[in-house]
């Protein structure tokens, strides 16, 4: 008779094989579809692999047709360059915060870190009325500046909590060999970072990229919305005659987060553990 360990193993491994089935039959069939002539699509069943590859094809289509390879290029710049800089500012607002003792940091800590508290969708109307006023509505810096803000308290909440693991008696040799404070953010604080900032980029640079909500809010021209906002613009526009290339472009739409995870994910549970465990 089998223990019941063992029975507990494998009712755990049965049930997560039926989630990765599940989780992965959508899946299949975007990749199927995808590979499919939109004239193929039409007189085969969902399911049917496709007979000839047409991904190239319906590729070239999302990309020119969709006009997918401007918007993708410019969400490269917003999640690259949004992350990057929300960092940076996390980074020197953390550093203040721990090491040069301003007047009440908790205060400004707590002030900074409430922008994660509220839903985002509580942002929407005070930010269309305010990009409207400031004439930052559809522009390209516009949805730079608010990419950078959205991403900068949860950065701050992991740098803040990281830099007070970092040893006090490091600091005060530092101090006592000449370092002045901002080099002592520079070459102590931040090499001893890596992994915090590496797992915070891939986490701001997926979310930015990924964001549709205020790419189609605060943006409505072509030459100024995020990818996934052209992603549903090509759906609209183009879905009741070639799903497939619409297919087509999502997967490509995905390549660059991938690219990240595998670049930089051996740095996330690291960087998450150093946060939380006072290393």
């Amino acid at each position: 008779m089998p223990s019941r360990r063992t029975l507990t193993r494998a009712v755990l491994l049965a049930g997560v094989t039926i989630l990765v089935i599940v989780w992965l039959f959508p899946l299949a069939i975007s990749f199927m579809t995808a590979f499919k002539s939109s004239a193929e699509y039409a007189q085969t069943a969902r399911w049917e692999l496709p007979k000839n590859n047409a991904f190239l094809a319906n590729l070239k289509f999302a990309w020119t047709n969709g006009k997918l390879g401007a918007s993708f290029a410019r969400s490269m710049v917003y999640a690259s360059v949004g992350a990057g800089l929300a960092i940076l500012m996390a980074s020197l607002a953390g550093y203040s915060l721990v090491q040069l003792k301003v007047w009440n940091t908790f205060f400004w800590f707590l002030l900074i870190y409430s922008g994660t508290i509220f839903p985002f969708q509580m942002y929407l109307v005070p930010l269309f009325y305010m990009y409207q006023k400031t004439n930052l509505y559809d522009t390209q810096v516009g949805m730079l500046a608010f990419y950078t803000a959205i991403a900068i308290p949860f950065c701050l909440f992991v740098l803040r909590n990281h830099f007070t693991t970092i040893s006090s008696e490091i600091i005060e040799a530092a101090k006592m060999d000449g370092l002045s404070n901002f080099g002592i953010y520079l070459r102590m604080y931040m090499p001893l970072s890596v992994a915090p900032v590496a797992a915070l980029f891939l986490f701001q640079f997926t979310w930015i990229w990924n964001d549709l909500l205020f790419g189609i809010t605060l943006a409505k021209s072509a030459n100024v919305r995020p990818v996934m906002a052209g992603l549903a613009s090509l759906r609209g526009s183009y879905s009741a005659d070639n799903t497939p290339a619409v297919l087509a472009g999502a997967l490509l739409a995905s390549v660059p987060t991938l690219l990240i995870f595998i670049l930089l994910g051996r740095y996330l549970l690291r960087g998450m553990t150093l946060t939380t465990s006072g290393e």
